[in-house]
């Protein structure tokens, strides 16, 4: 599904214009940072997993 360090494409795009964010905290809040202007927006999971559209980029394994 999706997982720290992810960036993933919502489905409403952010004031700035870009529609990239990125997965900077996980718990039963998910908080992320927009990719173009760096305001951080926290949310429950539920909210988060109606509003996402999908994964756009894997972090990458760090094993």
């Amino acid at each position: 599904m999706y997982d720290l360090g992810d960036i993933v494409e919502m489905k409403k795009a952010h004031p700035c214009g870009v529609n990239r964010w990125e997965i900077t905290r996980m718990g039963a809040d998910i908080k992320v940072k927009c990719t173009g202007c760096g305001h951080v927006v926290m949310m429950p999971r539920r909210e988060f997993n109606k509003k996402m559209k999908k994964v756009l980029e894997r972090k990458a394994d760090q094993a």
